[in-house]
């Protein structure tokens, strides 16, 4: 892994674990529900959690698996998981420190590995996924959620954008088509997905990150000067809220 990357995700996280606890997108919705869907015959299993930020992904698994390892690059993440998972008597979760592309667990260690929202921070996107595969035990699973590219060239730049502006560790939010092809690269196949859409209010977007002023302004620059077809498919409203498209799928 990149140091200077793993430095700046550590810096841009490491304060904030506490509002990515608390925050509405984060803390519930639609993908937390499937989730917990797609569990609901693993009572046995071992579920690694990769890039868990504040616990939410984890704390749905905990629920119905026996065993979850939550494993991100942030300690203050881990320190806010950990309280977090003793307040909700989830005695079933452990916590482990590392960046994706380097998981310090044995081969075929899990029944099942999730990331939530975190995949468009991995430095080495396709050293993860090698990894992730090495530790699922032989008919393992993958599901991820994440925030996905719309694909057309117009929109990806206006979404790549802002969300590095927003938070300069941002990589990538990758279309479905792109998953699709890197998954199938290392080797397994997508069996469910699920496309969707997120609101994203602008202030508490813009708060949990600590964007300066200076950098809101630019945003917001960009958000009145886009054209009717950015505006329309990011539902763009007076304020600065927005609404993204989502991707959750499971691969074996």
């Amino acid at each position: 892994m990149n140091n200077h990357h793993e430095a700046l995700v550590k810096s841009q996280f490491g304060g904030q674990a506490t509002a990515y606890l608390q925050s509405n997108v984060h803390a519930q919705g639609a993908d937390l529900r499937r989730l917990s869907e797609w569990l609901s015959e693993d009572g046995e299993a071992t579920v690694l959690d990769v890039g868990c930020g504040a616990g939410h992904a984890s704390f749905t698994a905990a629920t119905q698996v026996a065993q979850v390892t939550a494993y991100d690059l942030s300690e203050g993440m881990l320190e806010v998981v950990a309280e977090e998972a003793e307040k909700r008597g989830l005695h079933n979760i452990t916590c482990a420190q590392g960046p994706a592309e380097i998981l310090p667990f044995g081969d075929n260690s899990f029944d099942v590995v999730i990331s939530r929202y975190s995949a468009h921070h991995w430095h080495d996107m396709q050293a993860a996924l090698m990894e992730i595969r090495r530790v699922l035990k032989p008919g393992g699973r993958f599901i991820m959620m994440d925030i996905a590219s719309p694909g057309k060239a117009i929109l990806d730049v206006w979404l790549q954008t802002i969300e590095m502006l927003r938070d300069p560790s941002h990589i990538r939010n990758y279309s479905q088509g792109e998953w699709l092809a890197m998954v199938n690269n290392r080797g397994m196949v997508v069996d469910k997905l699920v496309g969707d859409r997120l609101h994203l209010e602008f202030s508490s977007w813009v708060a949990r990150m600590k964007t300066p002023d200076n950098i809101i302004e630019a945003i917001r620059y960009l958000q009145e000067k886009v054209s009717h077809e950015v505006r329309e498919h990011f539902a763009i409203a007076a304020d600065g809220s927005f609404t993204s498209d989502t991707i959750m799928f499971q691969a074996r």
